[in-house]
């Protein structure tokens, strides 16, 4: 009897529509790992790209493993193969709470987890890989995962990783491991090798400096890309994914926003919108026979723009989904009369926060106004299912803000009645509530992280007083899982020994903690000061720090930014010349 987890693998691959199909022989073969199941990585644009754009290169076969159901030791999905077959491992982490995920996944794989102790093997002996790194995740903060990884590429892949495959290709029979890791830490744009940095601490935890070796740069500067042609779109269909035969294209990259939160809004800058005609040139490559359109980006088109995409997926009888909609771009001309047309039955919007007062704080941008109207014009365009997203936790958050967010659910709820009971049917409204978790590279790295018990007493403030509303569901997200993610976004080293631990045994990560002399509370709970420096800060965004401080005292303030705009504005060191 075969393993369930190689039985399930071979049902994916058949459901699958699209993708490569490589011989090894003559061929370096790469493991693209997605420390997650399957049904979220083939819903992740990027994993998809960098799966093509590896693949692209006729000398590497590359093939996708996940996350098994099951504790099961992973195989890829082409060939069935397991880690240990392949040479070179390329990470793709998108979330804080996979790096648990990976480290699992590589001592499951039978790989020794540690970079150190793969140092003195060659690439090609079983079991001891070359383990690179990338992902949102990893260029908001690697720090947590730099003892697994041998290589993290900081940044964009498309303009730099088929040079680094290349080199490694060419000289991993000529050169020793830690030769060839000199060679791209000093040779390629956003290499960073956490081996060859030296990290020195304070008595009382902080950083007090981070050393590297003559001949590399003090800090790694992440790598960006201008814009594609076409936009990045699905390179495989499955019913098996999460957004399931949905054919994904990507708008941009970044925003303009500010949102003080959002670390995504600030690694990615310059925020850039790809035109109208890249997206339509991707859309156009869809599979025969698809209709469903998924445009992700954390920001909507430019009107012009917008128009020659609504034109084209209008004349195309295309069916469309977004991840969720600005309330003050919702009502945008063409965009209702393509979601009406599109039978579009669920939506979301993200105030975020509950209250004008923390919209400030967080430099949100729009109002109640806002929501309200937005969350109507939705319902009329036929939206059966519309969630909010808020987060309780965020900072100077007081009882009166959770009272009003509790109100302006109400008032959403009502206009969604009025709304639906006009049109012969009532809408169900879903409140998606998340902890707020301070991130790097954000004005609110500086921020503590609510306790456990503050953001608990928050949570059922809001239920108790939503308790019996008829259509109103509500999700919350655990506290408990929020505080250990906050630990590690903004975790150093030091806690890479919590997470093998982890990985290794059954045992409560607090408890772990404890015995290993980690104290989640300094990580997660400590408000930071404008002297200390961040173990992420190896990373250079090109965002000053400085900037970042304004921006925190600003919220603090409750005073709000303006959105960036990269043709004139200088503000935040990014785009200075």
């Amino acid at each position: 009897m075969r393993p369930r987890h190689s039985s399930q693998l071979s049902d994916y691959l058949a459901l699958e529509t699209g993708g490569w199909r490589k011989k090894w022989k003559g061929r370096l073969p790469v493991a693209l790992l997605f420390p997650n199941h399957y049904r979220l990585g083939m819903s992740n644009l990027g994993f998809q790209l960098v799966y093509d754009l590896v693949n692209s290169q006729p000398d590497l076969v590359c093939e996708r493993v996940f996350l098994p159901e099951n504790h099961e030791p992973p195989l890829s999905v082409e060939s069935k193969r397991p880690l240990r077959d392949f040479p070179l491992l390329l990470c793709s982490v998108s979330f804080e709470h996979d790096y648990l995920n990976l480290v699992r996944m590589l001592l499951a794989g039978a790989l020794e987890p540690l970079a150190c102790q793969r140092a003195a093997f060659p690439m090609r002996q079983p079991g001891q890989p070359l383990v690179m790194g990338g992902g949102v995740a990893t260029f908001m903060n690697p720090e947590p995962l730099a003892p697994f990884i041998d290589l993290f590429v900081i940044g964009e892949a498309e303009p730099v990783l088929p040079r680094i495959l290349d080199f490694i290709l060419q000289q991993m029979e000529r050169l020793e491991r830690r030769e060839l890791l000199w060679e791209l830490a000093k040779g390629f744009p956003g290499c960073y090798v956490p081996g060859l940095y030296d990290i020195g601490y304070h008595p009382d935890g902080t950083i007090a400096s981070m050393a590297a070796p003559a001949g590399l740069p003090t800090r790694v500067g992440k790598v960006i890309m201008q814009e594609p042609t076409p936009a990045g779109y699905s390179r495989i269909m499955s019913s098996q994914a999460e957004f399931r035969d949905m054919f994904l294209v990507e708008l941009g990259r970044g925003c303009s926003r500010g949102c003080r939160f959002c670390a995504a809004g600030f690694v990615y800058r310059p925020p850039r919108l790809w035109s109208g005609q890249a997206v339509v040139d991707a859309l156009e490559r869809r599979p025969a026979g698809v209709e469903r359109i998924g445009l992700l980006g954390m920001e909507m088109a430019r009107p012009v723009d917008l128009d020659a995409i609504t034109s084209y997926l209008l004349a195309a009888g295309c069916r469309l989904s977004f991840s969720s909609l600005r309330a003050d771009a919702v009502q945008r001309p063409g965009l209702l009369e393509l979601l009406r047309h599109s039978g579009l039955k669920s939506a979301a919007l993200a105030p975020d926060g509950g209250s004008e007062r923390l919209r400030r704080v967080i430099n949100k941008g729009f109002s109640e106004h806002d929501v309200l109207e937005s969350a109507a014009a939705l319902c009329e365009a036929g939206v059966a299912n519309l969630k909010l997203y808020f987060m309780v936790g965020l900072p100077t958050e007081t009882a009166a803000d959770l009272e009003e967010l509790v109100e302006l659910t109400r008032k959403v709820r009502e206009r969604l009645l009025a709304v639906g009971r006009a049109r012969g049917r009532v809408p169900t409204l879903t409140l998606s509530i998340n902890c707020f978790i301070p991130k790097p590279w954000t004005p609110f790295q500086f921020a503590p992280c609510a306790s456990v018990a503050v953001l608990k007493d928050a949570l059922r403030l809001i239920r108790g007083k939503l308790a019996g509303q008829a259509n109103l569901k509500i999700q919350a997200e655990p506290p408990e899982h929020a505080y250990f993610q906050a630990m590690l976004a903004r975790g150093d080293r030091r806690v890479a020994v919590v997470l093998l631990a982890m990985a290794k045994t059954a045992r409560n990560w607090r408890q772990l903690c404890r015995d290993l002399g980690v104290d989640p509370a300094w990580y997660a709970m400590r408000e930071r000061t404008m002297a200390e420096i961040f173990p992420w800060e190896i990373i250079d965004h090109g965002i000053q720090r400085e900037y970042l401080w304004a921006e925190y005292r600003k919220a603090l303030a409750e005073r709000v930014t303006e959105a960036c705009d990269p043709v004139r504005c200088r503000r935040c060191g990014v785009c200075a010349p």
